[in-house]
């Protein structure tokens, strides 16, 4: 029998994190929602989650110290998922209303308003998954939920290493996007898998029994 996987999500002041936590049991994790150090540290993985603007997201997780958290578990290799701007916050810088935030600089790019006749991007949509995805193992053809004005339009960073190459999920509305990342320990997801029905509760078990 294996053991149940314990995720801590992060709580830094995001909405929708009640919605997360369930469907993460759904999909058959130990879920505690958390800012502790020591808790989030000792976790098999930790979910970021992220509602509202780039720059707010950014102010809530350092208020908590949750970049230095991130930062701790990648360095270590221990897995983390971001979701929406918490994806979106993995990366160098975010554009918003004119306003120039700095990201985690996790990845290299910014994140911009998107080039399309109707924002937000609120809906249904398909994927271009990355071959050899374990994120969407069995769900390549599924649709996710996305909310968002804003994404990285670019991927400019390959593996530092052999067989560390990075898996990009591509999607579109009025341009190409990142959908998905998975690089190493640190996987994210523009789309809400929570709200994503049961391919979203499928991706999530695909990545608590990853970890």
């Amino acid at each position: 029998m294996t053991t149940q996987k314990l995720v801590a999500v992060l709580d830094y002041g995001s909405g929708n994190v009640h919605s997360v936590v369930k469907a993460l049991e759904v999909a058959g994790a130990k879920v505690v929602l958390t800012s502790d150090a020591e808790t989030v540290m000792r976790a098999d993985g930790l979910l970021v989650p992220g509602v509202g603007a780039f720059d707010a997201v950014m102010k809530q997780l350092r208020a908590v110290r949750g970049d230095e958290l991130i930062d701790r578990r990648l360095a270590g290799g221990m897995p983390v998922l971001g979701i929406c701007v918490g994806e979106q916050v993995m990366f160098e810088r975010g554009i918003e209303h004119g306003i120039e935030a700095e990201g985690l600089g996790q990845w290299p790019g910014t994140v911009r308003q998107l080039e399309a006749d109707r924002l937000p991007h609120m809906g249904w949509n398909t994927v271009e998954a990355a071959p050899g995805s374990v994120l969407f193992n069995g769900i390549e053809q599924e649709r996710f939920y996305f909310v968002h004005s804003y994404a990285a339009t670019e991927w400019s960073i390959e593996g530092r290493t052999a067989g560390t190459k990075p898996l990009v999920t591509w999607a579109e509305h009025g341009e190409r996007f990142i959908a998905a990342v998975e690089n190493g320990p640190l996987t994210a997801t523009q789309f809400h898998p929570e709200k994503s029905g049961e391919a979203g509760i499928r991706l999530l078990r695909n990545w608590v029994e990853s970890l």
